[in-house]
């Protein structure tokens, strides 16, 4: 049985008073999320407080591809040429509710969206995590977890062979 700190957003969940100090993460959660489940273009997760059922934190997930020439010539040597891109997980949005910001939940939030990024992968196939930092702020968080600079992107991965490593 796969243990998660997140569960699935659905309409009990206490959506409107998430604020994250960025409006575009919070517009996300308030007016986009449960169309873009609905729709399978992503799923949202969230940590609930189960006392107050505010909602802590969020991130989204999706399937996802990368070019391969993006890929740092490290990892790219080791991938069959035949392949024009490569398939990935995109880790779209991670937010933490301002009134819980402090208490390492966005490391805990992370970890709970590799973990289920690599489980996913053991049945279909993906790469690595693919992350697009919204700003500065969150690139540093992302460098701090080893996450690795796209060639000429915004957008940083980290393999799944190093998540592996992390839950076997």
């Amino acid at each position: 049985m796969n243990n998660y700190l997140t569960e699935l957003l659905n309409a009990e969940h206490n959506k409107i008073e998430f604020s994250c100090g960025k409006p575009m993460l919070d517009n996300y959660l308030y007016k986009q999320a449960n169309q873009d489940m609905k729709r399978k273009l992503s799923a949202c997760f969230i940590l609930n407080d189960s006392q107050t059922n505010r909602i802590k934190g969020y991130y989204t997930l999706s399937n996802n591809s990368i070019p391969l020439e993006l890929v740092t010539d490290n990892f790219r040597k080791k991938l069959p040429p035949s392949y024009s891109s490569i398939p990935t997980t995109l880790l779209g949005r991670l937010a933490i509710d301002s009134r819980f910001q402090g208490m390492k939940l966005g490391k805990l939030l992370l970890i709970d969206a590799l973990k289920r990024s690599y489980d996913t992968s053991k049945n279909i196939g993906s790469f690595a995590v693919v992350v697009d930092p919204l700003d500065a702020e969150a690139k540093t968080f992302y460098y701090k977890y080893g996450f690795i600079e796209l060639i000429d992107s915004k957008k940083m991965f980290l393999p799944m062979n190093t998540i592996k490593q992390l839950f076997e």
